[in-house]
C-alpha cells in the first residue's frame, strides 16, 4: 500500500508540474504573439496590412488584419479591415476561411454599403472551392463529382442577385449562375441515369422532375423529360409515359431518344 501511495503521489506531482509547465509555455507563446503588434496604433496597423495586401503578401496581411480585428474590433478601420480580411483569405486560397469571414461580416453589418461585396466574395470562394486543376484541363467532367461547394456558390450568387439586383457584381454573378446551373442539372441527370440502370425508376423520375422544377432554364430539361419517360415506362405507368412524352415531342422533336414519334429507352 505504501508503494502504491507513493507512486500515486509521485504521479500527481509529475502531472501538476507538467500542467504548470504547459500553462507557462502557453502564456509565453500568447504574450509573444501579442507583443508582435503591442503598442502599434490602429491606423498604423491598418496601413501596414494594406501595404502587405498591395504587395500580394497575403499571409502577412491576414496576420495583421486578424490582429487589428482582435485589438480594435470597434475602431474606425474595423469594418474595412473585416472586408479586406475576406479578400486576403480568398487570394490566399483559404476558401472556407473566406466564406466564414464573409458570413460573419454579413451577420454583423447587414446594412453596410459594401455588404454586396461580402456576398460576392462568399460566392467566389465557394466557386473556387468547387474547381480543380483537372477541370481547367478538361480531363474530367465535374458534373460527376460531389458538388457541395458548387451548390453553395449557386445559392450565394442567387442570394446576391435577389437582395442586390443593382449591385456592380450582379452581372458577373448572373453569368456564373448560368454556368453553375448547367453543372448542377447535369449532375442530377447523372444520378438519375444511375437509378435507371439499377431499375430504381421512382428515384429516376424524381430526379428528372427535380431538374425541371429547379433548373427550368437549363439545357438539361429535355434530357430530364426523357429520363422521366423512361422511368414511367419502367413503372408501367402508361398514362404518365404518354403525358410526359407529349411534352418532350413538343419541346424537343429532334431529341436523340426520339425516332419519329417513337421513344427509344436507354436501358429497358
Amino acid at each position: 500500500m505504501r508503494v502504491f501511495s507513493a507512486a500515486t503521489r509521485f504521479g500527481a506531482l509529475a502531472l501538476s508540474l507538467a500542467l504548470l509547465a504547459g500553462c507557462a509555455s502557453n502564456g509565453s507563446t500568447d504574450s509573444a504573439d501579442d507583443s508582435e503588434y503591442a503598442g502599434i496604433e490602429e491606423r498604423e496597423l491598418y496601413e501596414s496590412a494594406r501595404a502587405a495586401l498591395d504587395s500580394n503578401l497575403y499571409t502577412t496581411a491576414i496576420e495583421r488584419l486578424e490582429a487589428l480585428d482582435t485589438r480594435f474590433p470597434f475602431g474606425p478601420h474595423a469594418e474595412q479591415a473585416q472586408l479586406e480580411l475576406i479578400y486576403a483569405y480568398y487570394e490566399n486560397d483559404e476558401w472556407e476561411e473566406a466564406r466564414a469571414a464573409a458570413s460573419r461580416f454579413i451577420r454583423l453589418h447587414p446594412d453596410h454599403p459594401q455588404v454586396d461585396y461580402a456576398y460576392y466574395l462568399r460566392g467566389l470562394a465557394a466557386w473556387q472551392a468547387g474547381r480543380f486543376s483537372l477541370e481547367r484541363l478538361r480531363l474530367i467532367d465535374i458534373s460527376k463529382r460531389d458538388l457541395g461547394a458548387t451548390r453553395d456558390a449557386y445559392n450565394d450568387f442567387r442570394e446576391l442577385i435577389q437582395r442586390y439586383p443593382n449591385s456592380e457584381y450582379a452581372a458577373d454573378a448572373q453569368q456564373r449562375i448560368i454556368y453553375l446551373r448547367e453543372i448542377l442539372a447535369r449532375h442530377e441527370l447523372h444520378v438519375a441515369d444511375y437509378y435507371l440502370r439499377r431499375g430504381a425508376f421512382v428515384a429516376a423520375v424524381e430526379r428528372g422532375r427535380w431538374v425541371i422544377e429547379n433548373y427550368p432554364e437549363s439545357n438539361a430539361t429535355h434530357d430530364a423529360l426523357a429520363t422521366m419517360v423512361e422511368g414511367y415506362m419502367g413503372l408501367g405507368m402508361e398514362d404518365r409515359v404518354q403525358e410526359v412524352l407529349a411534352v418532350l415531342r413538343e419541346n424537343a422533336p429532334n431529341h436523340e431518344q426520339l425516332s419519329g414519334r417513337e421513344f427509344q429507352p436507354k436501358y429497358l
